[in-house]
């Protein structure tokens, strides 16, 4: 098997591909998500199929999402006589994942080399859809990466890293290099795991709103972000425990829950 793969058709820069063809880099990702005969496995953005043909050996199916409609084409010329695979053209930030799994069956796995552009959007769209998979193995740009496992008190810390942290476990397993990828990117990638966990969450809208708006403004206290659009802000926090002369990346996940319990 060659090292790189670097087959038509090209990437296109509007739908943000980045092709992973350093061979090494996919043996890893496989590893990571340890495909078994009695695994489905979705994979968002399958490309030329790089991961996919490693995928299909291993797991009992593979589902793979793919929007550009010239590599739809090329997958389902390649992978034309494998049975155990399947291909959905749509968008998998808008994506019904029910609609195209055997709910009955046991929880799926996911995997993607998610396109930069549209990382966030895809993650938290999945966070809505966690019960349908026991695990993700997810690669992103590196910055997205440090964001959604930054600690509290980190400058990395935002909306994004509670959102992840209130309904995954993350596990930052390895970088991969730019040299790894066809066109070669400007900037690092990292892949990291996601279990979901189910944390209970009385007001859900609630509680990503108080998150959005205590992120707002990232120089200011979590009050000064809270009051204009939470009259009773100051009394949340002190019921809460929580000084009001502190930022918003200072507060813990359980911080934002007991927040969203004092409204």
């Amino acid at each position: 098997m060659s090292k790189f793969r670097n087959d038509p058709p090209f990437a296109k820069k509007s739908f943000g591909q980045n092709f992973l063809i350093g061979q090494n880099f996919i043996d890893k990702i496989i590893n990571a998500a340890n495909p078994g005969p009695a695994d489905t496995i979705v994979e968002i953005g399958p490309g030329r199929g790089a991961l996919t043909e490693c995928l299909l050996y291993q797991a009992g199916e593979v589902v793979a999402v793919e929007l550009d409609r010239d590599l739809a084409s090329l997958l389902r010329e390649k992978f034309a006589g494998c049975s155990n695979f399947r291909l959905i053209e749509a968008d998998a930030v808008n994506l019904d994942f029910a609609t195209v799994l055997h709910t009955e069956q046991a929880p799926a796995k996911l995997v993607a080399n998610l396109p930069y552009n549209v990382s966030t959007a895809i993650l938290r769209s999945l966070a809505d859809q966690k019960h349908l998979f026991s695990e993700m193995v997810l690669m992103f740009q590196r910055e997205v990466a440090e964001r959604i496992t930054a600690k509290p008190g980190t400058s990395e810390r935002g909306f994004l890293t509670v959102i992840v942290e209130a309904n995954f476990e993350v596990e930052r397993l390895f970088d991969v290099p730019p040299t790894a990828f066809r066109p070669i990117p400007k900037v690092w990638s990292s892949v990291v795991r996601l279990k979901p966990k189910f944390v209970e969450i009385a007001d859900e809208n609630l509680f990503v709103g108080l998150i959005s708006v205590g992120f707002a403004q990232r120089r200011k206290t979590i009050l000064n972000n809270l009051k204009n659009q939470f009259p009773e802000a100051q009394r949340m926090l002190e019921r809460s425990k929580i000084d009001p002369m502190r930022r918003a990346e200072t507060l813990t996940l359980d911080e934002w829950l007991e927040l969203a319990s004092a409204s």
